[in-house]
């Protein structure tokens, strides 16, 4: 039984590998007393697999296979199944994690059945209506009864859009637990990097896959020419929707430049971004963990709801040559870049996220403190 077994049982609702990931450190702090649904969103058994393993296991998984069907049909397919769960064994409480569509169908159902719904990494906003993600996020923010904010930006965020400051509480964010548990150590780190045949700080690592970058055939050949361009090794760990992508667009001659590898566990991810001397990525997560790893992202999108690395860790760049440009200004001294990270906090926190979350919901669900009853005067 987990550290958290004083709670009452929760159910956890998520989707996706990241997910998953970020939510490991709940899971394992919760342990028995934690019900996972996962509704299967993004499933790959090449990807999904491995992180299943590393997870702590809950005191009940459910399984669900609601992937591969369109963003509409997939919520209602997910809200109906997680709804049926839910009816039949009410938890005390159910947690959803950032802004997938799995995380708006955990929160919909929750509220069908008058349930307490904890939204964590509440308050993140890009303000990019283009991005389906932000109308998740808001939309979970303000049906939630607790937001967990990761940063105090976050806070300051569900504020101007009126969530009542007793319904938010600032935790930082659970990836900075689980990125210390899954890194491994240095010689772990070199060994991996030797199999490669990569020196640190000798390689770009780059990630794409969000649909405004890989469904966009002029996007994906700018994104791939550009790293190709680049005076570095670039390994790719290959996301499967950028592998059908790329050959459904006839791109696959784009790949024979870079160095594309099968998809990672999480620890092994984790080594190859911390010997990388610049990351490349479209991904949110990638975002706060360079943030920990102390190493630089150049951000391939439209538009950022994590701002808080802007300017230190990261820099936002749209596909195009902006991409060669500020990898290079990031490789013009690596030691003194290097250097300059480390002395900069991560703004997502440190110390145990998932226990400032668990310590909220346990005042959430608490009864009610009943006031001695009145006396009539005689």
């Amino acid at each position: 039984m987990g550290t958290g077994a004083a709670c009452d049982p929760v159910t956890l609702v998520c989707g996706t590998r990241p997910e998953l990931i970020k939510c490991g450190p709940l899971i394992r702090y919760f342990g028995e007393r934690v019900s996972v649904i996962y509704t299967g969103q993004h499933y790959d058994s090449s990807m999904y697999d491995q992180i299943l393993r590393d997870i702590a296991r809950p005191g009940r998984f459910h399984e669900l296979a609601l992937g591969g069907t369109r963003r509409g049909r997939q919520l209602g397919a997910a809200i109906a199944a997680v709804d049926e769960i839910l009816g039949g064994a009410p938890p005390a409480a159910v947690l959803v994690q950032g802004d997938t569509t799995s995380a708006l169908a955990g929160a919909l159902a929750a509220n069908a059945n008058n349930l307490p719904l904890v939204h964590v990494e509440a308050g993140l906003r890009s303000y990019d209506r283009a991005m389906p993600e932000e109308h998740n996020r808001v939309a979970i923010d303000h049906l939630s009864d607790l937001c967990c904010a990761p940063t105090e930006l976050n806070r300051r965020n569900l504020l101007v859009e009126k969530v009542p400051a007793q319904r938010i509480v600032v935790t930082g964010n659970t990836v900075v637990e689980a990125l210390r548990t899954a890194a491994p150590d240095s010689a772990a780190r070199d060994g991996m990097l030797s199999r490669l045949g990569l020196a640190a700080d000798g390689y770009v690592v780059a990630t794409i896959h969000r649909p405004e970058n890989v469904d966009d055939r002029h996007n994906l050949e700018l994104i791939l020419r550009e790293l190709a361009a680049l005076p570095l090794p670039v390994v790719v760990p290959a996301h499967p929707r950028m592998v059908r992508r790329v050959a459904e667009f006839g791109l696959a001659a784009l790949l024979d430049g870079l160095r594309v590898v099968e998809p990672l566990a999480y620890p092994a991810f984790l080594a190859l971004v911390s010997g990388a001397a610049v990351v490349v990525s479209d991904s949110g997560g990638i975002q706060e963990e360079v943030s920990v790893l102390k190493r630089p992202v150049v951000v391939v999108r439209r538009s950022t709801e994590r701002p808080e690395i802007e300017g230190t860790f990261g820099t936002l760049v749209p596909p195009g040559p902006r991409i060669h440009q500020e990898v290079l200004r990031w490789l013009d001294d690596v030691p003194a870049r290097r250097a300059q990270l480390a002395a900069i906090p991560s703004p997502y926190g440190d110390g145990s996220p998932s226990a400032r979350i668990a310590a909220a919901v346990r005042r959430l669900v608490a009864p009610p403190v009943m006031s001695a009853p009145m006396v009539a005067a005689t």
